[in-house]
């Protein structure tokens, strides 16, 4: 008999939600069969059996949040055997919560303790026993509900606690969470000066009321985490951006001719994948881009890997190309549609997508002329790509109209200094514009 744990499905995934259960309790299971679909913080991904039995338990729901490790469901030899935690009133048997999970509770079990506790404190004191008149101190504010403030981005000072003698308890950060943070009434000596009460900031602040004119809308795991880590990276990385257009006239002829020789083939070189293959050369050139800012760390990664970012119903994924200066402009094209697709069909493994040394992402084919993308830790630098545009240039003296794509580099300063980022994109520039330097 064995336990099926969460596995660790991406370098940054903490946590997983058991999107799809595709064996059910009862059924043969051979090694390499699908047991279940994981939904990780990048993509729902298959998780496939290591041996051969039957399914005798699901531990976890569909739709359910475990960490790591847990336990999610038990093989056996056998379809009757009964798990050994399974016995009549047995409970469940679970991995030991991490050690902050388990102060976390051990906090709210206080809270709760001393809620109690206040209550009978509160129904023996006398009535109209005076209040020491001293100062407010910073509000008496328990360690959960601090954290949380935190991860919340909470003014603790704002939040009125409802816990003993005024003590500021996780359900207080949650309803200020949710409801908007109102202001403690001021003190009784300003209460006095003032003719008229304060106005409200409930009676100012944006409100979203009973759903009349929001809906609140189920949000999956992988949006949570794009979300996180965007915010993680435009508050800890030091983006600086640099601008460059180039004349594309010659790398949409290169385009044509590489196309016309492959047609006998039936692959098809895009644009995106000629500047993928681009990218990978001038980082060649310029390996101080190719590195990440790691614990106070400068890295500098011996692979080209270019992630290339895919728009997915569920957000956004980077699948990575490795190696991608080694390889030809077909496999290039060949592997993107292929991760591409999986991408779109949450498919992806876990190898391909991580160990990104640099992205590109590309939103030309919506028409958008520019724009700046956010980085990707740990990575140094992402390019965004803009839309092939006909605009009138001056070339040698006279007016012509040229084919012309906006690029955007967007680059960590911890890692890459404007220099260094400048040159690659110089050369970066001077590559498409002389195609012919991306297959010698």
């Amino acid at each position: 008999m064995s336990e099926i744990q969460m596995p660790r499905l991406s370098d940054t995934m903490e946590e997983g939600v058991i999107s799809t259960w595709v064996k059910n309790v009862g059924d043969k299971v051979a090694s390499g069969d699908v047991l279940v679909e994981i939904e990780t913080d990048k993509a729902v991904m298959e998780y496939e059996a290591y041996e051969d039995g039957f399914l005798v338990k699901q531990s976890v729901s569909e739709g359910e949040t475990v960490p790591i490790g847990a336990v999610i469901g038990v093989i056996a030899d056998s379809p009757d055997a009964v798990p050994e935690d399974s016995g009549d009133g047995g409970a469940e048997q679970r991995p030991e919560p991490p050690e902050e999970e388990q102060a976390e509770k051990a906090e709210e079990l206080k809270e709760a303790a001393e809620g109690s506790e206040a209550k009978a404190e509160e129904s023996a004191e006398p009535a109209g026993a005076p209040e020491p008149s001293e100062e407010a101190p910073r509000p008496r504010t328990s360690p959960l509900a601090r954290r949380l403030a935190r991860e919340y981005g909470l003014d603790i000072t704002k939040i009125k606690g409802s816990g003993p003698k005024g003590r500021i308890v996780r359900a207080d950060i949650e309803a200020a969470r949710e409801g908007g943070v109102a202001e403690e009434a001021a003190p009784a000596a300003a209460a006095k000066e003032e003719a008229k009460p304060a106005a409200s900031m409930a009676a100012t602040a944006p409100s979203f009321d009973d759903g009349r004119d929001s809906e609140e809308l189920k949000v999956s795991n992988v949006r949570k985490v794009i979300a996180r880590r965007l915010t993680e990276s435009k508050q800890t990385v030091p983006h600086f951006y640099l601008r460059r257009t180039i004349d594309a006239e010659a790398l949409k002829a290169f385009r044509a001719q590489v196309n016309e020789q492959l047609s006998s083939t039936g692959a098809k070189i895009s644009f995106n994948d000629l500047i993928v293959k681009a990218c990978a050369t001038a980082l060649k050139l310029h390996p101080e881009v190719n590195t990440s800012w790691v614990d106070d760390k400068l890295l500098q990664h011996r692979r080209v890997n270019v992630g290339v970012a895919v728009a997915v119903d569920a957000g956004l994924v980077v699948p990575v190309l490795h190696d991608t200066d080694k390889a030809t402009l077909s496999e290039i094209s060949t592997r993107t549609r292929e991760l591409a697709g999986k991408a779109r069909d949450g498919k992806l493994k876990p190898q391909e997508m991580s160990g990104g040394t640099f992205s590109v992402s590309n939103l030309g084919m919506f028409g958008v002329d520019s724009f700046a993308a956010v980085i990707n830790p740990p990575e140094a630098a992402i390019l965004a790509v803009g839309a092939m545009r006909q605009e009138p240039v001056a070339v040698d003296g006279e007016v012509a109209v040229r084919n012309r794509i906006s690029l955007e580099l967007s680059v960590d300063h911890r890692a890459v200094d404007g220099a260094v980022g400048a040159a690659f994109l110089k050369d970066l520039a001077e590559i498409l514009e002389e195609p012919m330097r991306i297959i010698l």
